[in-house]
């Protein structure tokens, strides 16, 4: 009897896994070019080949606030610094902490993102 109950059991479970795999048998959204209204692109959130993530450069004297995004460039002239060292709090993962202008910056590492900022007194 424990057979029979266990084999049903194992039998429905295998039958409902298949089912919430592909539900609607389309495999995906990737075999219709795109053109779907759930893609990137027909959301309007697709950046054409832009790189819409790092921002313009501002240069060595920018005050940097929070949800700014650096460029590239500030990125680089920007020093890393242990957190550690200067007592900061242990940054996310994909951030690290930048200095700039006595300024401590968590900076998002792929976007240039401002997550925070931090005064600093000047040691």
């Amino acid at each position: 009897m424990k057979r029979i109950l266990t084999g049903a059991t194992m039998a429905a479970l295998l039958a409902s896994t298949a089912a919430i795999a592909d539900p609607g048998g389309k495999h995906g959204k990737h075999g219709n070019n795109g053109n779907n209204g759930n893609s990137p692109k027909a959301q309007g959130r697709h950046d054409n080949g832009r790189h819409n993530g790092w921002g313009d450069d501002r240069g060595r004297s920018h005050n940097w606030s929070r949800g700014e995004r650096m460029g590239y460039n500030d990125w680089q002239r920007a020093q890393q610094v242990d957190y550690r060292t200067y007592r900061l709090r242990q940054p996310p993962r994909g951030y690290e902490w930048r200095r700039n202008n006595d300024r401590f910056l968590l900076v998002a590492v792929a976007t240039g993102l401002i997550a925070s900022v931090i005064f600093s007194s000047g040691r």
